[in-house]
């Protein structure tokens, strides 16, 4: 699953430019990184910063339970596809972050939810 994840990971990042920013205080209910059906077509539409504090009780704990299961490699290989793209780095700059602050990401209908830990 590592591998899969680390995969859809970096071809979301890299498969398109966000039209917009946006960021929000909800997240979807599914934090799991998804593969859209056909990638080719997958184009980030929007992005939003949520901190894993915020989630929900249940939610945090399945974000936590992924995070736990991501390899340091796989972070490592995150972080440089978020700060590759400069539309995401800019998204979490303007929100005081940075890639070293995102434990995981979830991608879902055109939506980049970038999951965050300050501390």
């Amino acid at each position: 699953m590592r591998i899969f994840t680390a995969s859809v990971i970096i071809a979301a990042l890299s498969l398109g430019t966000p039209a917009f920013v946006q960021a929000q205080g909800t997240a979807p209910s599914q934090p799991e990184a998804q593969t859209p059906p056909d990638q080719s077509s997958a184009v980030i539409r929007s992005i939003q910063i949520v901190d894993v504090k915020d989630l929900k009780p249940a939610v945090r704990s399945k974000v936590n339970d992924i995070v736990s299961q991501t390899s340091d490699e796989d972070m490592q290989s995150l972080r440089k596809s978020i700060d590759a793209n400069p539309q995401v780095a800019a998204a979490l700059k303007a929100k005081g972050l940075n890639s070293s602050h995102v434990v995981a990401i979830n991608v879902a209908d055109g939506v980049l939810t970038m999951f965050t830990k300050t501390a």
